[in-house]
């Protein structure tokens, strides 16, 4: 025990307890033990002593508030969701070690920070008092301190740290608004990274929609903008269409005056135009089957009671306004007439077919076929098939001698007015209106002609999972997926993309839309998922140069021309397309872009068209002609017309096919005398003119007589062109093109003239040296006959109509002939080694000489012909 018992006056007996060393409540707070008093006891030594009976002693520690409170942990972390009042967001706790309850309880806790939305209790609970916003702060940090009861405050304060998360939102996570699509890229998905969160909502089933909105590109979304002759042979359709609206041209200026948007061939109407189709090009008598077909974006008609809004009507020119056959709009629905003569029918028969269909008024888009098969008539839009709600009858028109005018965008009144006009107009836009008299088309060759080229796509379905339902549209612009899986749903979602089939897309942004709809257990939908709004960037595609080359100028003889088989125009000619691209360096800096490279890349397309048109005065038909044999279009997309302004081949095929046919056109001129020569022009197109090659030019020279051999000569000399390879030039210099470089008529006279005076210098040389030579050695007139010449470089030729009728001519008249002879076979060895026939000609002349001429050239001198052809 720290205590010890001292006597302080042993005749009273007071005594003292005492501490020994300091008490320390913390080690001890209370200590209880025994004492004894003793006596002095007898005798001097202090013997039998005597004790006291025991006494129980307690003694208890008073405290002294000498510790502060501290804190448990050294920090205290939280997260808390954003718009919500929490009774305790978390507690902190503090302890004191002082040993007595006053001084060793926490009586309060404080909150040292000011300006905070936050309290704490006598406890130690933090709770917030004011809503907390993600938005406004994310995270809060204050400083707490503690009290005991003897307040005494902690030393040192805690730091207590508050997240704030943002409030849980039922919806789509993890996707970009942005999704970049370069031409050629196949097919990308949209949201590889989607991820739907429900809250921990009990859902028992999902169903999404994802929709891709192209109704504002081209007509409802990219397809081809090929010409519709060109999709109708691309798609098999039957041959014979007649195109109502075609572009404005010398031979189609029906169009002339109509609004067009040239880029998609797409003609407005704005209630005040009509155009009239002229006599012949469409026959009177379309028989009981034929097509009508035609893209159509149409509105609400104005007015309560609506006029009716003609697209197609053939009516009496004059006298009379009967509608023979008629294709109008009329308070939102689709009705086609079709009226019989008398001498096709005689009885009641139907007459006028209704549909009625929220898209005929939707402002969009739609392709529409009408399929007559008297007397069944069949609508197809978009590819689905739609039978009339309503056929009415009619009694057959009463035969007349009054001629009939079909119209497009409004129908011709020709009767019950003073004077003949326009009436019933046609307010919105059509497209490829065309006209098939006797046939009818597939459902095949239909869905074929009105198929979108861009569209959504899954690209690994057999991943999808069992429990994954989806469907999608005819065009591929909606699909619907539903499940029972959130995550089922999310990989399925990852897996969807977007895809743009051609080669030269429309550039622009798409819109997608992605809504969805979550069923809780026990109630129809408990959650509102927010709907997606996502752009797909099409960027533009590398715009293809298309380059013609070729022969641009011969001469032929009459003779050909006038042959059965003519002249090949184009026998090598070639179309080549290159695009220009960036060089991407991974080093490249940004003051090096101004060096950066250029690469020409040859790359192959299709084209659709190309023209062979005659320069100048038209052909005449009495006397010339281009021709092409119908087989070499046989098993290509290709078909052609002919006329006196020149051939025009047409249909989607490779650049290949249609060199293979311009190659094998042919020029004929059976009336030569008039005409001496011809100018073509060919210039070929991509997506109807959108990407044009360059126009390439070609002179032919029909030669009679007395100038063809001449021209011989120079048709040799022209050569073929040769194509350049890709290569690299710095950006902004002129990008290598394709070229063919023939020389001109007159510089090949030049050239031939200036070959002749050289040759003749040389020979005037040569002479001089061989007379030196002989009259040194007259005196030795027995070897004349002992000397041998290499003429190997030379050849004589004689020319065989000649006749020698002095047979002992002087040696410088033979001389002289002799370098004529030399000159005139030089200038033939200048021509192409390839004209067999003159090479036999002058092996012909040299080898029938006279006997006379032989004796006399043998005496004077032997010649080594070892070299003659």
């Amino acid at each position: 025990m720290p205590f010890e018992a001292v006597v302080l006056n042993k005749t009273s007996g007071e005594g003292q307890l005492r501490a020994k060393s300091p008490i320390d409540c913390e080690l001890q707070k209370e200590y209880t033990f025994i004492i004894q008093a003793y006596d002095c006891g007898s005798g001097p030594g202090g013997t039998n002593w005597k004790k006291s009976h025991k006494a129980v002693v307690h003694i208890q520690v008073k405290d002294v508030n000498e510790f502060s409170p501290a804190f448990k942990e050294s920090m205290y972390k939280a997260s808390v969701t954003e718009g919500k009042i929490y009774d305790s967001i978390l507690q902190v706790e503090a302890t004191d070690e002082d040993c007595s309850p006053q001084y060793s309880q926490i009586c309060n806790y404080e909150i040292v920070t000011t300006d905070v939305p936050f309290a704490i209790d006598r406890n130690g609970n933090i709770r917030n008092t004011e809503k907390l916003s993600y938005d406004k702060q994310q995270k809060y940090e204050i400083m707490v301190t503690a009290f005991d009861c003897g307040q005494k405050h902690a030393t040192e304060d805690v730091l207590v740290r508050v997240n704030v998360k943002p409030m849980c939102k039922p919806g789509w996570q993890d996707w970009n608004k942005w999704i970049k699509y370069r031409p050629g890229s196949g097919s990308i998905p949209l949201f590889p990274s989607i991820q739907l969160e429900m809250c921990d909502a009990p859902v028992s089933s999902i169903h999404t929609t994802i929709e891709l909105q192209t109704n504002y590109i081209g007509k409802g979304c990219d397809r081809e903008t090929y010409s519709e002759k060109s999709l109708q042979k691309l798609c098999g359709a039957s041959s014979g269409a007649i195109d109502l609206l075609p572009s404005p041209s010398t031979t189609t200026n029906w169009t002339v005056g109509l609004l067009i948007d040239s880029n998609d061939m797409v003609f407005k109407f704005d209630g005040k135009q009509g155009a009239k189709i002229p006599d012949g090009i469409v026959p009177k008598n379309l028989t009981d089957q034929f097509t009508i077909t035609l893209w159509m974006k149409h509105g609400p008609s104005p007015g309560l009671r609506a006029e009716k809004e003609t697209i197609l009507c053939n009516s009496d020119k004059t006298e009379m306004n009967r509608h023979h056959y008629a294709l109008y709009v009329h308070n939102c629905r689709l009705v086609f007439l079709l009226r019989k003569d008398f001498d096709q029918a005689d009885t009641f028969r139907p007459a006028e077919f209704h549909w009625k269909l929220d898209q005929i008024c939707d402002k969009e888009w739609h392709y529409y076929v009408v399929n007559v098969e008297f007397p069944v008539v069949t609508l197809y839009m978009d590819g689905t098939t739609y039978e009339p709600y309503l056929v009415t009858n009619d009694w057959p028109i009463h035969p007349s001698h009054i001629a009939m005018q079909l119209t497009v965008g409004a129908c011709w009144q020709g009767g019950e007015v003073t004077k003949p006009r326009f009436a019933q107009y046609f307010h919105g836009s059509l497209a490829s209106l065309t006209i098939r008299p006797g046939k009818i088309e597939s459902q095949k060759v239909i869905s074929c002609l009105q198929a979108c080229k861009e569209g959504l796509d899954i690209n690994s379905l057999e991943s999808l999972g069992q429990g994954i339902k989806y469907h999608f549209n005819p065009s591929q612009s909606v699909l619907v997926m539903e499940g029972d899986d959130i995550e089922n749903i999310n990989q399925a979602l990852q897996k969807v993309s977007y895809i743009n089939s051609r080669q030269f897309p429309t550039a622009g942004a798409r819109r997608l839309k992605v809504s969805s709809k979550v069923q809780c257990f026990g109630e129809d939908i408990c959650i509102s998922i927010p709907d997606i709004d996502a752009y797909v960037i099409v960027f533009q595609a590398n715009e293809p140069k298309i380059t013609i080359t070729g022969m641009d100028h011969f001469a032929r003889p009459a003779a050909q021309f006038e042959s059965e088989r003519g002249v090949i125009l184009l026998p090598d000619i070639r179309i080549v397309s290159t695009v220009s691209k960036m060089e991407n360096s991974v080093d490249l800096r940004e003051n090096d872009r101004a060096n950066k490279q250029v690469v020409v890349e040859e790359m192959l397309h299709n084209l659709d068209f190309c023209d062979v048109l005659v320069i100048g005065a038209e052909l005449d038909p009495e006397q010339e002609c281009l021709e092409l044999d119908h087989g070499e279009l046989q098993g290509k997309h290709l078909d052609a017309t002919n006329s006196t302004a020149g051939y025009s081949i047409y249909g989607v095929d490779s650049m290949f096919s249609y060199e293979q046919v311009l190659r094998q056109l042919r020029y004929r001129n059976w009336g030569t005398s008039a005409t001496l020569e011809r100018k073509f022009r060919v210039k070929c197109s991509e997506l109807n003119g959108r990407y044009s090659s360059n126009e390439f030019n070609l002179e032919v020279n029909i030669l009679r007589s007395s100038n063809s051999n001449f021209m011989n000569h120079v048709n040799h000399i022209m050569f073929q062109p040769k194509f350049l390879q890709s290569v690299q030039h710095p950006e902004g210099s002129v990008s290598p093109v394709h070229s063919s470089v023939v020389p001109s008529v007159a510089t090949i006279i030049i050239i031939i003239c200036v070959s002749i005076l050289v040759l003749v210098v040389t020979l005037g040389v040569f002479r001089l040296r061989s007379a030196r030579q002989h009259s040194s050695m007259g005196h030795k007139g027995t070897k004349e006959n002992e000397m041998d010449w290499d003429d190997s470089a030379l050849t004589i030729t004689v020319n065989p109509m000649e006749k020698y009728e002095k047979p002992h001519q002087t040696e410088e008249e033979s001389e002289e002939e002799d370098i004529d002879d030399e000159e005139e076979d030089t200038t033939s060895a200048e021509s192409d080694d390839s004209e067999e026939e003159e090479e036999e000609e002058e092996e012909e002349v040299i080898v029938r000489k006279g006997d006379k001429q032989n004796a006399t050239r043998q005496e004077q001198l032997e010649w080594d012909d070892s070299t003659l052809p």
